[in-house]
Formats: C-alpha cells, structure tokens, sequence
C-alpha cells in the first residue's frame, strides 16, 4: 500500500498557537521537519532515527533534547513559493454595479486548478449571491493545521446559511502536489469542505499572497472585504463572516459566536538567541545555499547533489541547527538516507527550545517504514507522545 501520509503533525496536544518562531527540518527519507511550541530557558535534543518510513511525531517537555534517527529513503521536494507575511491586494476590480454593497478589489477567479477534493470542478463566479472563504494552505504547514480546527467549526455552523470554504492547497514541497496525498490529509483532518490543488500557484500569485496559511473573504457580490494573513483573529474573521452573510440575507444571530479553544500563549516564548524558539529548519540544498544555514556539518555544503556521504556528527550540538550522523543523499528539498542499518546508527539530531517538534517524513516505497524517536537519548516518555509515537 502506498504510503502518502506526510505532514507536520502536532506531537502534542500542548502545542500552542502563535508562538514566536517555528521549528522545521525537511529531509526526504526521511523528509523532516519539526515545528518548536513554547520555548523553555533549558534546551532539549531530540533524535529520530528512521529504518523505513512514517510520519513521527514526538512532542518534547519543554526541557528536552530530541534526536531523529533514520535508515530508509524516500524523495520529497519541491521549492517553496512563500515565505513570509506580506498581505495582499488583487489587481482586478470591477465596475461599479447597481447591486455593488461597496467598492472594493473583484475576488480574482479560481486559476490554474489541477484537482478537486470534496466537490466537482466550480468557479468563483457561479458562487455569486454566497459568502466565499479562500483559505490558502498547505498540509504540512503546522500554521495551517492549527488553523482547521476553526475553518472545520465555521462550515459546521454556517454553510447552510450560505457560506462556503474553499481551501486552496498551494504545496510547499513537490510530495504535497499529489493529489493522494492531499485526498489524504483532507480525510485525516475530516476536512468536509471544497479543497482546490493549485499546483502552480497561478491562483496565489492572482491573489499575490505571501504567506500560509492565509484567509480572504468574499461577499455575495464577489468582493474581497477582508484578509488576514497568518495564525490567529479567529473572532474578528468570524464576526465579518457574520456581516457578510447578513448582507446576503441570511442573519445568524441564533448561531453562537466561538466554540473552539484557543491555547494560550507560553510568556517564556520567545525568537532570536541561543535560548529563543527553535527557527524553521530545512534539510535540502535548495534552502542552505546562502545564509542562514541549517545544518551543523561543514561537510554538507561541499557536498554534491546526489552523492551519497558519510557525514559525522561533530557532537556540539547548538540551537538552530540540525546534525547529521551516517550515510545520506542531499537533494534540491531534501536528505534522503542511503543505506540500511541494523542499531539505527544513523541518525538526524536536533538540539531545541519548544515545547512540541514536529517531523515529516515522506517514503516513496510500498512497504511501511519504522521511524524512532528519542528525547534526550531516551524512549519519548508516553506523555509527551503524539499521535503518531507507537509503542511497542
């Protein structure tokens, strides 16, 4: 069975909501990447060490050191399109029309389109008279994943009044423009919403967004009256959702507001230093060509594409950065692992501030893979294990 899961997946549920910075390593099998929670004063190192595939997840007390370990291969890759969080205007605009509420940038139509979750193939326009979320995300982006459990409670509590959401997939890596794998994640996240593949971000550039995820909401005359780029304004989005269906004709007064919980945010949270939330980390050449970089070892930036290596863990470990163990592929997005061992040898190792990693892991083969995650040099104690952390 072909394995399509790959995602940043939460590793605990004390994850929390805008925090300071994020933790990420690509590599492609194992395709890696860790998003940090709230940083602690005190460093953690994880390891993950991999002999096939899966998606670990090991959630870190807020003290810990992680390691990924890993003995299989698999290949990801794709470069990303964004990065930041810029906000946006689309260029065309309408003529004013007698039934124009207010003035204001015309939605840009649905671009570019190469698959459909949830629904048939529609456009924008035949959407005229309803209130349209756009949400731009990504599967493995754990900014949008914090975000679905909100966009989920919208569609529950205000479709039949008119509102639709359409979710607009633009990948970050080449894994996340097969359309299994996002079937798959729309069906693990139980996404019950239209999901459009924009494989070539033809609509993001119309919309010349910046920034996953990212929201913009559309009256019933295909106007954009409100954006917001990024994680959080839960309340102030749902309120205008609220103005926009009255002005359809569709008053929610006996719908509750909020539903969902919002964590709270660690005050010991914080970016930049030594002792800041660990940063966003990716394993593949595309993203360590120029400053900053993410790895530990000075081996990797001579290495060739597609040569397998021998890398040595040079043992100092420092936030910020990923250290390699054994023998590994770079490629353009990713860090394939080149060989098979019998004791995990072989490894990924990650010293960080936050109080959850999370890892993707990609496999491109048919047989399931097992991938093992320690904390500190130690088994992930079963309160701090995600979803995924199986024990045995």
């Amino acid at each position: 069975m072909r394995h399509t899961r790959c995602d940043k997946s939460l590793i605990t549920s004390r994850s929390i909501r805008q925090v300071a910075s994020l933790l990420l390593l690509a590599a492609c099998f194992a395709l890696l990447a860790a998003c940090g929670g709230e940083p602690s004063d005190t460093p953690a190192t994880a390891t993950v060490a991999a002999t096939a595939e899966v998606e670990p997840t090991a959630a870190a007390p807020a003290d810990a050191t992680a390691t990924v370990v890993a003995t299989a291969e698999a290949e990801p890759t794709a470069p990303a399109q964004a990065d930041a969080t810029a906000t946006a205007v689309p260029t065309a605009t309408p003529e004013n029309g007698p039934d124009r509420a207010v003035d204001g940038p015309l939605a840009p139509e649905l671009e570019g389109i190469t698959g459909w979750v949830n629904t048939e193939p529609f456009t924008l326009e035949s959407l005229r008279g309803k209130v349209v979320l756009i949400d731009f995300w990504t599967y493995t982006c754990v900014n949008c994943i914090r975000t679905l459990p909100f966009l989920k409670e919208w569609h529950d509590k205000y479709a039949e009044s008119g509102l639709v959401i359409v979710g607009v997939h633009s990948p970050e890596f080449e894994f996340e423009k097969i359309l299994e794998n996002v079937e798959g994640a729309v069906a693990r996240y139980d996404l019950r919403y239209p999901v459009a593949q924009d494989n070539q971000f033809d609509t993001w550039r119309a919309y010349r967004n910046r920034a996953w995820p990212a929201k913009y909401l559309i009256d019933k005359n295909g106007v954009i009256r409100y954006s917001h780029i990024g994680e959080g304004a839960y309340q102030s989005t749902e309120q205008k959702i609220r103005e926009l269906l009255g002005e359809a004709g569709s008053p929610v007064y006996n719908i509750p507001v909020g539903g969902v919980a919002r964590p709270d945010y660690d005050p010991k949270a914080h970016s930049g230093g030594e002792t800041g939330q660990t940063r966003e980390l990716y394993a593949g050449d595309n993203r360590n060509r120029n400053n900053p970089s993410y790895l530990g070892n000075s081996e990797y930036y001579d290495t060739p594409l597609g040569a397998p290596t021998l890398y040595q863990d040079p043992g100092d470990h420092k936030n910020h950065l990923l250290y390699l163990e054994g023998l590994w592929t770079k490629d353009s997005e990713s860090l394939t692992h080149a060989r098979t061992t019998q004791d995990l040898e072989d490894y990924i190792a990650l010293q960080f501030y936050g109080t959850t990693v999370n890892v993707v892991v990609y496999h491109d083969g048919n047989d399931p893979v097992k991938v093992v995650a320690t904390l500190n040099g130690d088994n992930v104690p079963e309160e701090f294990s995600g979803d995924d952390i199986q024990r045995d």
